[in-house]
């Protein structure tokens, strides 16, 4: 019976938040009004269901003429609680970021930013202009990037709100552009993914810009995840859906929730059903470098933090739950890149390595895939050098859609020997009986216990990187 009264609790939190979201997002309001908890949204008995705080939400306004210098120790503009900060932000030694950041944890996690592509070198300057646009500009005056967009209206300020979002307002009050509708890699409570939006997963942990995985809420109703064919943004292999037809927009609301309505408010997938207590913890939904959603929290203090680490903290049903066995497109290099194979680890992240006889194009980043460390078969003459090679065995792995040759009903020691004498053949694949021979590159590696195949790697007795013979070792 519990149960049954919990899950009717939540069907009344999931159906009625879409609104109190809204109500609080879709910039109806002025600025500078405080809009509290309870706008537009439904009786004071909704309200005991959700886990945070009821107070008003105040503005601190940007006025004309405000500017910041990166790198010249100016203040960001932060909300007025100070959790968010909206400033310069230098990533390594290669330039600036202008972003949005957490702005009370050591880490400044940064949540937005303007100009992933392309950071702005020292002494650039973003300055909301008397005719009010919000203008980053390199050092030397060039234009970087520009909000609204010319030909519009001016803004009469700007301000950093509480929830995240930076927004420029008109004379009226009424929000002209707001960070909230041109999202990167992440998604803030009260933040609402619409119709054509996407999120782009950065390159890698600290290299911002776009790199190989989107999130898109399509025109034709399906939430999407997608490799990208990079450097492109462009979509490349679906690796998680919805399967919707009629979503409408995407809802992350105050009480931690996020799920896919349609357009009269009917909830059609939940993506996450973790409660958190916002009045405790931060909170935020990435897409990840390794192209997976997740959903992390972080103590506002540590008193608050209720046994919570102090730093951020994975929740859990996360999406896709395994993207190693996710991905296996015939086209792109997978999770991993190229002749690399990706695992899950007992920390439920994917890691990349490479088989026998390969090595990592990039040593600082592995997605890049694997190179071999050692001279291909000679085809002209290959049965002259099956002595130079041989197989070294690999459990549970699979490197889906690069057979260009098929047995069956035959055993593993011919399958091994086929392929040894085959100098197109890296690989084969055996399982109960049949024998499946791959050549580079090869895509989609993987490692997972429910893989049944054995792969038989095909790698020289000479390894380039020491010249070594390991027959003579």
């Amino acid at each position: 019976m519990a149960s049954s009264s919990f899950d009717l609790i939540f069907l009344v939190v999931m159906l009625l938040s879409p609104f109190m979201a809204v109500a609080q997002t879709n910039g109806s309001g002025p600025v500078g009004a405080s809009i509290t908890a309870t706008d537009d949204s439904p009786s004071c008995g909704f309200l005991l269901l959700l886990p945070f705080s009821t107070d008003g939400q105040a503005y601190k306004n940007v006025s004309l003429g405000s500017s910041l210098t990166a790198a010249s120790g100016d203040i960001p503009w932060t909300s007025p609680s100070g959790d968010f900060a909206f400033g310069f932000q230098q990533v390594g030694d290669t330039g600036y970021l202008l972003a949005i950041w957490f702005n009370k944890i050591p880490e400044r996690t940064i949540v937005w930013s303007a100009n992933r592509n392309k950071l702005a070198p020292r002494g650039s300057t973003v300055q909301l202009t008397a005719d009010g646009l919000l203008v980053l500009n390199d050092q030397s005056g060039r234009r970087i990037w520009t909000k609204p967009e010319l030909g519009g209206s001016g803004a009469a300020y700007g301000a950093m709100l509480d929830t995240g979002n930076f927004v420029l307002a008109g004379q009226a009050g009424a929000n002209l552009w707001q960070s909230f509708d041109e999202p990167t890699d992440t998604l803030l409570p009260t933040q609402n993914l619409k119709s054509g939006a996407q999120l782009i997963a950065p390159y890698l942990e600290k290299n911002y810009s776009d790199g190989r995985f989107m999130l898109i809420l399509q025109g034709d109703g399906n939430l999407v995840m997608y490799t990208t064919s990079y450097p492109l943004n462009t979509s490349n292999f679906a690796y998680w859906s919805t399967q919707s037809s009629i979503g409408y927009q995407l809802i992350f609301n105050q009480s931690g929730y996020m799920y896919l309505v349609a357009s009269n408010g009917t909830i059609l997938n939940r993506v996450f059903s973790n409660s958190v207590p916002l009045q405790d913890l931060y909170l935020r939904a990435t897409i990840d470098y390794d192209g997976v959603f997740r959903q992390y929290v972080y103590p506002k203090t540590a008193s608050r933090g209720k046994g919570w680490a102090m730093a951020w903290t994975t929740l859990p049903n996360f999406v896709p739950p395994n993207i190693c066995m996710a991905i296996n497109n015939g086209v792109g290099s997978g999770a991993c890149g190229l002749n690399s194979y990706c695992k899950l680890g007992d920390d439920q992240r994917p890691s990349c390595s490479c088989p026998p006889g390969y090595t990592f194009s990039d040593q600082d980043d592995e997605r890049k895939g694997c190179k071999k460390i050692f001279i291909s078969q000679d085809c002209d003459h290959p049965s002259q050098e099956i002595d130079s090679f041989e197989i070294r065995d690999m459990l549970n792995t699979d490197f889906p859609r690069t057979d260009y040759d098929f047995f069956g009903s035959v055993d593993e020691d011919w399958c091994r020997q086929s392929c040894l004498s085959d100098c197109y053949c890296d690989v084969a694949i055996f399982n109960a009986g049949r024998c499946y021979k791959k050549r580079g590159p090869l895509l989609n590696g993987v490692i997972d216990p429910s893989i049944g195949d054995k792969a038989l790697m095909k790698e020289s007795t000479c390894s380039l990187l020491d010249g070594t013979d390991k027959n003579k070792r």
